[in-house]
């Protein structure tokens, strides 16, 4: 019984990791627009299609708004896999985890 509720774990957490995945991506965006604002004095944030702006401002955007999706996103699986695991007994991934 142990071994099928292990198995079918995996499955029932990818609706799951949907909702907190688009919920880390709603915060990292929030995020990245309160930073951005913070450094730079501006509501929007350089785009790399835009023509007024520089290669460096548009890279700097880039990094810093990839930095916090990251590290957002990485928080949000770890509390939610966590939290699953406390709920179970079994972590939501087989194997050593990480991503597809």
């Amino acid at each position: 019984m142990a071994k099928t509720k292990k198995k079918k774990l995996p499955l029932a957490y990818k609706p799951v990791g949907f909702a907190l995945g688009w919920l880390g991506g709603t915060l990292a965006g929030m995020t990245f627009q309160k930073t951005w604002k913070m450094i730079r004095h501006e509501d929007d944030a350089p785009d790399a299609l835009d023509p007024d702006r520089g290669w460096g401002e548009i890279l700097l955007a880039a990094a810093i708004q990839g930095a916090i999706f990251a590290a957002v996103r990485s928080a949000v699986d770890r509390t939610g896999a966590k939290a699953i695991e406390r709920s179970t007994g079994a972590w939501p991934v087989g194997g050593k985890g990480g991503r597809d």
